[in-house]
This record gives C-alpha cells, structure tokens and sequence, in this order.
C-alpha cells in the first residue's frame, strides 16, 4: 500500500488523520484510530494495515486491530490489566473509540493527545491523558521516527502500587512470513521469558545475539528485560530492517510485568522493557514499555523516548 492510497482510505472511513512529514516519506497518524502511526518509506507503508479498521468501526462483538503502531496501557492481565474490566478480555472503548487532537505541529513533527478513562480489572477508573511527541528523520538510508510515549495521570487521589499499575506501552505491528525474525542482544538467560506457552522451538541464541522466528507458524509473546538495549525486525523477502529502542526510565519508575493473564492473578516482579509478539495470523509487534513510579499523583507523567529506524537492506 502507498501512502497516498492509505490516506485515501482514511477518507474513505470518514476518520481523521495527519501527516508529519511526507505521504511518501514520513508518518500518517490516525486520530480517529487510537492515535495508531503509520510510517511511509519512499511511498510504501512499512507497517501492517487493516482497511475494515479504517473503514469500520470496534465494538463489543469484536475488536478491529488496526494495525500500525499504537499507544497502550500497561499492563493488559492480571488484577491491575486494561483488557479485563469486564472479566473477559476487551480492548478499553475509551481507548478504541479516542479523539486524539493536533496540540503542536511543524513539517517534521507533531504532539497528539487524547484523554481517556482507563478502567482495571480491580475495577477501579483511572483517568489519563494520553501524548505521542512524534518527529521524523531522514538519516542517509533510514527513516527515523522518535516518539516520546506518554500518559499523564490526571485524577484527584493519589494510588499506590498496591491499588494501580500503568506505563506507556507502544505496539508496532507488521505482516510476517517465512524468514522473518526478531533479533536482539542477549547476555543473560534470565532477560527473556515466555509470556504464553514456550517458544522455544522458535529461538535461538548465536554469537550473543537472539534470533526469534516471527513467521506466523504459532502465537507466541516474549518479554524482554531492562539489560537488553535495542532489538531488531528482518524481513529478507521485503529487503526490511526495523531496529527499535528506547531510552532508560526516568529513576522514580521502575519496568513492570505486561502479562496478559487472567483478572485473578497477580502480576510478577518480572520488569518488562521490550516485548515481541507473533501471530499465526502472519503479523507480528515490536513492542517497548515505560515505567510506573511507586505512587500516581494528579499530574504524574509516565513517558518512555522510543527510537525506530526503518531501512531497506541493500
């Protein structure tokens, strides 16, 4: 898809979006979409798209995954998770029905935000504001597109740990197939771990650096601890390298666990930096997370500098 005819389709949808940079170098973001970004390299969209998402609308009988890179809660399970307030697993309507506005803008650059009214599975409301600080680079072959991820508490009482969880948690999506791969940096065991069933069939370790299959054969998730520093997505068949990272927390907030489990479990102590999923549907997320202070204030912003760099190989 191009990005002229991704902006068609927004059109078509009837949903507002913005361009910062170019339709064939730059960001198409989808205010009326989650706030979800979607980067265009020489005129193509790198990442997956879903058109019923941009031309129809999520509700309660089933969730419209939209692809490009979206702005999360964390964590999504456990008693403290955004996807259980139901009991049942639920993207928050106030997050897939958000009007995120245009608050700075420039050729290059734009902040978008939305306020949105998280509920968790404790059933406790959480009132937020949610900001994407987005700039765009070209840097000789690549393009290079950093967005400082945040979400700023805004109610009245102040929560404690013990009552709450949340950090910003940014999900890049792109379709997969045969070959494609995740690979990062990897010292110790210990800095990554199942978040489902065991993939260990699809990974494996050389020359210090973990080279996960992302070829849509099984779901799986993986989480990525605070010692990894960047990872990295292959794509031989499209010549595609995507490298993502992020800068380290702020020293009042610490990494939390993202598992997506059920509303009657606990989370873990297991901090969570990166993450990779892949679906047996061929797409696949590159995932980073931020951190969450000991205590939310009215005020508090919990925010994560995430780095991607889009290059064609040769």
């Amino acid at each position: 898809m191009t990005g002229n005819e991704l902006l068609e389709l927004f059109e078509k949808g009837a949903k507002r979006c913005r361009v910062i940079g170019s339709a064939d170098n730059g960001v198409i973001a989808g205010l009326d979409l989650e706030g979800r970004l979607f980067t265009v390299m020489n005129g193509k969209v790198m990442n997956r798209v879903n058109p019923a998402a941009i031309l129809g609308i999520t509700d309660r009988t089933a969730y419209l995954n939209p692809g490009g890179d979206g702005l999360w809660p964390a964590p999504e399970g456990t008693c403290f998770g955004y996807e259980y307030s139901t009991g049942k697993w639920r993207v928050p309507p106030s997050l897939t029905g958000a009007k995120f506005r245009v608050v700075e803008e420039a050729r290059n650059h734009a902040v978008i935000e939305a306020e949105l009214d998280l509920i968790n599975a404790s059933g406790l409301g959480i009132p937020t504001v949610f900001q994407r600080n987005i700039s765009v680079e070209t840097v000789e072959t690549a393009l290079v597109v950093k967005v400082i991820e945040s979400i700023e508490y805004i109610g009245a009482k102040t929560l404690s740990r013990n009552e709450c969880l949340l950090a910003p948690w940014t999900l890049c999506q792109f379709d997969s197939e045969a070959g494609c791969e995740l690979v990062f940096p990897l010292k110790h065991d210990s800095a990554v771990w199942d978040l489902y069933d065991s993939s260990s069939e699809k990974r494996y370790v050389k020359d210090g650096l973990c080279h996960a299959k992302t070829d849509g054969g099984m779901k799986y998730q993986i989480g990525i601890g605070k010692s990894v520093e960047w990872m990295e997505f292959r794509n031989p068949a499209k010549n595609l390298i995507v490298k993502r990272s992020a800068a380290t927390l702020p020293p009042e907030q610490e990494y939390i666990d993202i598992i997506d489990a059920p509303p009657d479990k606990m989370p873990s102590d297991k901090g969570t930096r990166f993450s990779v999923y892949s679906d047996p549907a061929f797409f696949m997320e590159i995932e980073a997370v931020g951190g969450c202070p000991q205590n939310l204030q009215q005020g508090t912003v919990m925010s994560v500098e995430v780095t991607t760099e889009y290059e064609r190989a040769g």
